[in-house]
């Protein structure tokens, strides 16, 4: 039954100071290799940066949040080798099969040296992970009040012990390491491609907007790949970043994985190309007031997606929820990154100038369009998978209520669109999951329809 009675704001998983010591411990490892590089290669050098950010962000989490309350017991219980060893074994089944993934698929097998500083990295990582994953997985085992989790199924699994395993269990496990899979060669590539610029940048070509801009825009792209680097490597239970669960809708890993490279590739140029003709600079570099003040609007977009990334901490992830974020810009809007990024490229690109025809401003329009209601999609499908954790639930409720865009559902087309349901398999309907959320945090099962 619902009520009217007034939502209150939940608390964010990741409080803010803990975001912005992230940032700044992230600053200041960068501000170091400046004057004193450690390492001449970039691999190495990334891999600095990430471990200073993840000890910005765990050390506040970990010692005054105390967020390891949260996920685990705070009296041990009797230790169990036999489980441990299954985790183990588990952990380095999963390893194994990524490796496979990345030898059998042409992305990273015939890649050529894109994904190198990545190979370089693992190299590094991958022994001392090794190390220390037992004390790690011993130690969260022992503090665990459901122990027998996905891992510990895992670990069955590839030990050909099958009875009693949990398939939904095992799916929400693949689908998270395929995301890390996936994201975090491809975030660590940029973020050493980035690095190496920004250690080596002209500081000189700051002295005129035009420089100050480019240097901005890129800054703040590169601390945005540096954060979400780390976040995808550290998904903890012992500091509450673990996946809680993934996405478990077709529709909403297709709408996600085509705005990301290899996919973006082929989506983009072949069916959503609208920047294609004279970018925002050009047009407006015979008005030195108007470049001044059409640039500044442009970089204060992408600062308030950058905030968004900052706001959680190291609990960022695509496809998985790793706790609700209702602080930072959360705080008035829903999607306050997807926003502020799309109107960004409506500035950047300028589809809406008149050029050669009408009719060739009106198609850049649409396909901006169209890549616009890629990142509803995205909102979508990522909003009716948070909406199975009851805070997110309560968290929405309270955005519709205090939002800084409520006004918006006022107007009718506007209002009818944010009611639309797709007509997409079990995405859609209402009814397809039940309404109570489960204790383990996965997507519920879906309910069978009984014959009549």
């Amino acid at each position: 039954m619902t009520t009217n009675s007034p939502a209150t704001l939940p608390r964010s998983a990741t409080h803010a100071v803990t975001a912005w010591a992230c940032v700044a411990s992230t600053v200041a490892a960068i501000a170091l290799l400046t004057y004193w590089p450690l390492f001449e290669q970039p691999a190495y050098q990334a891999l600095v940066v990430m471990a200073a950010s993840a000890l910005g962000a765990f050390l506040p989490d970990m010692l005054w949040q105390k967020v390891f309350r949260r996920a685990l017991s705070a009296e041990p219980h009797a230790a169990s080798w036999s489980r441990v060893l299954t985790k183990y074994v588990g952990l380095a089944g999963t390893v194994a099969a990524v490796a496979a993934l990345y030898g059998i698929l042409p992305e990273y097998s015939q890649g050529g040296d894109f994904y190198g500083n990545y190979w370089t990295a693992i190299r590094a990582v991958l022994p001392l992970w090794a190390l220390v994953a037992l004390p790690y997985i011993y130690w969260v085992d022992r503090r665990m009040t459901q122990p027998r989790d996905a891992l510990w199924q895992m670990g069955r699994l590839v030990l050909g012990r099958w009875r009693g395993l949990d398939t939904r269990v095992l799916w929400q496990y693949a689908l998270g390491w395929l995301v890390k899979a996936f994201f975090l060669p491809l975030m660590f590539t940029y973020f050493c491609d980035g690095l190496g610029k920004l250690l080596h940048y002209h500081w000189d070509q700051l002295s005129t907007f035009q420089g100050f801009y480019d240097w901005s825009y890129f800054t703040l792209y590169f601390i945005d790949v540096a954060l979400v680097s780390m976040t995808y490597l550290m998904a903890l239970r012992a500091t509450d970043t673990h996946i809680r669960s993934s996405e478990p809708t077709a529709l909403g890993w297709f709408a996600a994985l085509i705005c990301y490279q290899p996919f973006w590739s082929l989506v983009g140029r072949q069916y959503l190309d609208y920047d294609t003709g004279a970018a925002w600079g050009a047009r407006l570099s015979a008005s030195p007031w108007a470049y001044t003040l059409w640039g500044c609007a442009i970089l204060a977009l992408i600062g308030v997606y950058l905030w968004a990334t900052i706001a959680f901490g190291a609990r960022f992830s695509n496809l998985t929820h790793r706790g609700i974020i209702t602080s930072g810009p959360y705080r008035f809007t829903k999607h306050p990154a997807y926003l502020a990024k799309n109107l960004s490229w409506w500035l950047i690109s300028v589809p809406f100038a008149f050029d050669t025809s009408l009719a060739d401003t009106l198609r850049r329009c649409c396909l901006l369009l169209l890549l616009n209601g890629v990142y509803y999609l995205r909102a979508k499908t990522e909003e009716r998978h948070l909406a199975l954790d009851p805070v997110y639930v309560q968290y929405a409720c309270w955005i519709e209520q205090h939002g800084m865009l409520r006004f918006l559902d006022r107007l009718p087309a506007v209002g009818a669109l944010a009611k639309w349901r797709p007509v997409f398999a079990a995405y859609v309907s209402p009814c397809t999951f039940t309404d109570v959320p489960p204790d383990d945090g996965l997507p519920p099962k879906r309910a069978r329809a009984r014959k009549r």
